[in-house]
């Protein structure tokens, strides 16, 4: 490859880049790296394709030459290919030439706004290279808080350190109108001042949020003559367009604040974009899912399939050759392992992405809990038209863990192999009782080398994982305010809220290191009907079902009240009916798993008959325990006892 200008990445004696735009070409290969535009470093290239040959090129073979080029962008660390949507091709090979010259973790792509181009690097399961970096839920609302700044009045803005803009929101306004009027005055004439304004890099000084206000209220604050109006003109006036404002927010948005899912992901977004992004979310990457994923997944390098063929990223290659810290944590053995099961067990694969997911996405995660690896796996079989999204978890307690307790191996694959029949045996409990669980569970195994404490380092020992399709809904605990405001929405979900917690007490789930509840943490996923009302819950782990087995159900029914109380502040005038649709609903949830119980009395208690019984706590020992206090419980005065600890 002929290369006009400095290598990528070079840099003058104060160490900046010598270049910040290329030009990648393809019909004759070779890279200009010379300063100027991209139209002219294109003309720089017919010179010298012209001079190599000694004459000048023809128009049709200027053309040919020029079609087949592409533009690149540097920065510091990385090189952006800035691709024609519609000629994707030259992109890759553009992206196969680059390789040649620094390593693909190091090459994005921009445009990822444009569905042709996630389209094409979803389809070689390439999320990873779109996809923004991970961040806790807890440091984007730190991020959020930290971003408050003034220009010169009050500190109504959200600050952009990459663009230099500032974004004001229809609620902060709130603080500006109890100002007295010189300093509302000051305060409006800033804002207007600032929106007809743009920085140095040529973004504006001060935008609305969100993105998606209407133009008319935008002009409406640009286009006001705040000297031309006495005070109370001023504010009759800018309180219309504030009301206009807030009128036209998404009913997502409205509650402003770092709580509400909808509303810290999009503030998140505008605050940490940068002027060549590279970045696609996650509802784009992922049709349907929930915000609270937003930022959460870490897509890693997989494989590309060609012809049916696995292809592996070149980056696997890499890292074994290099050892790179970085390289080697990207390329994760286990995303290798789940690939290569997906192969077996389907064949016929049009692509595959996968991705974990690191932290608790609970808002109120479990003391001490211990959780295993959780992957995201996006799929798509051949004759399918749309993809297939699957939640992976790692098995808690399999070979490795035992090992590292210090048993032998034999008595850890034993272990593991009747923890693997708990968990499922432990599902079917809960399904028999009533608990709605995900229709489809699969279980498997891959192998993979110990590493630890154990003598048997190094030894090749089997992992055990569960994977299930992606339940889309709104996560219990996470539901936005605004759906509070809604009797029937409230009504609806107080009920189904109710029903589940009965369930939940019934198989006593828990952690099994705090013994604290597991209800409303994360796994109860609200689903959302046709009519916008919410159609059931789905409980998607039964993680912690049966751990609590020998205790009466009235000594722990007043613990539930929790997940009620702590919804005053959201249903506010819609609490009272929230609070009796869930005791409606949790008795009815009691008197029907009682009443199936003792109308197929035998099928339940045979259920486990085969399996051993030990009075320690076996799976049958607790199946049995769990059954008989169901069918001696009142379920009158449990739902009594619940609504005394709500009141009290």
């Amino acid at each position: 490859m002929k290369i006009l200008g400095e290598k990528i990445f070079a840099k003058d004696s104060e160490g900046r880049l010598l270049s910040r735009i290329g030009t990648m070409f393809l019909r004759t290969s070779g890279l200009v790296t010379k300063k100027g535009v991209h139209a002219m470093q294109r003309m720089m290239w017919l010179d010298e394709l012209a001079k190599d040959r000694g004459c000048e090129l023809s128009e049709a073979e200027q053309e040919a030459e020029i079609g087949e080029s592409v533009d690149l962008i540097f920065t510091d660390d990385t090189v952006l290919i800035r691709p024609d949507p519609d000629r994707m091709d030259l992109a890759f090979r553009a992206d196969e030439e680059l390789q040649k010259l620094v390593s693909k973790r190091r090459i994005r792509y921009l445009n990822t706004s444009s569905r042709k181009v996630r389209t094409a690097l979803t389809e070689r399961g390439e999320n990873w290279r779109m996809a923004r970096n991970p961040i806790s839920q807890q440091d984007m609302i730190d991020l959020i808080e930290k971003s408050k700044t003034a220009i010169n009045e009050e500190s109504v803005y959200y600050y952009n350190h990459a663009t230099g803009t500032r974004y004001t929101t229809a609620s902060g306004y709130e603080a500006v109108e109890k100002l007295p009027p010189e300093r509302f005055r000051a305060q409006v004439k800033e804002v207007v001042e600032a929106l007809n304004k743009r920085n140095r890099m040529g973004f504006p000084e001060v935008d609305l949020f969100p993105l998606s206000t209407p133009i008319e209220i935008k002009q409406a604050l640009k286009s006001l003559k705040v000297d031309g109006l006495d005070d109370a003109e001023l504010r009759k006036t800018v309180d219309r367009i504030d009301l206009d404002w807030r009128m036209s927010l998404p009913a997502e948005l409205r509650d402003e604040t770092t709580s509400n899912f909808e509303w810290r992901n999009s503030m998140c977004d505008v605050i940490t974009r940068t002027p060549n992004s590279t970045a696609a979310e996650e509802q784009e990457l992922i049709h349907g899912i929930s915000p609270e994923f937003y930022r959460q997944i870490e897509w890693l390098p997989g494989v590309r399939i060609v012809d049916g063929e696995v292809v592996f990223d070149a980056l696997y290659e890499e890292a074994a050759r290099t050892q790179n810290p970085v390289l080697l944590e990207m390329c994760d053995s286990r995303v290798k392992s789940l690939i290569f099961e997906m192969m077996r067990l389907f064949g016929e694969i049009d692509y595959i992405n996968v991705g974990r997911i690191s932290r608790s996405l609970a808002r109120k995660p479990v003391e001490g809990n211990r959780r295993g690896d959780v992957y995201v796996m996006q799929i798509r079989l051949s004759g399918c038209a749309e993809a297939t999204t699957m939640m992976i978890r790692m098995q808690k307690w399999g070979v490795s863990e035992h090992l590292d307790e210090g048993k032998s191996l034999l008595r850890s694959i034993m272990e593991a192999d009747e923890y693997s029949d708990y968990i499922l045996d432990r599902r079917l409990m809960c399904r028999q009782l009533g608990m709605n669980l995900p229709r489809r569970l699969v279980f498997g195994h891959f192998t993979e080398k110990y590493r630890g404490r154990n003598e048997y380092d190094g030894v090749a020992v089997r992992t055990a994982y569960f994977s299930r399709d992606y339940v889309a809904g709104i996560a219990s605990d996470k539901i936005p305010a605004a759906k509070y405001r809604n009797p029937a929405w409230v009504r609806r979900f107080g009920e189904l809220m109710g029903e589940a917690a009965a369930l939940d007490l019934i198989v006593g789930r828990r952690s099994s290191t705090t013994g604290e509840l597991l209800f409303d943490k994360n796994y109860e996923v609200v689903k959302i009907g046709e009519d916008g009302l919410p159609r059931e819950i789905v409980i998607t782990d039964h993680a912690g079902s049966f751990v609590d087995y020998g205790r009466e159900l009235a000594d722990r029914v007043g613990e539930y009240a929790v997940f009620i109380k702590d919804r005053e502040a959201l249903a506010q005038a819609e609490y009272p009916l929230f609070v009796s649709s869930c005791l409606e609903g949790f008795r009815r949830g009691i008197v029907r798993a009682q009443q199936a119980y003792r109308m197929r009395r035998k099928a339940f208690d045979d259920l486990f008959s085969d399996r051993p019984y030990d009075t320690n706590g076996s799976g049958a020992c607790r199946w049995s325990c769990a059954l008989k206090r169901l069918d001696r419980c009142e379920p009158e005065e449990l739902a009594e006892k619940l609504k005394a600890a709500v009141e009290c």
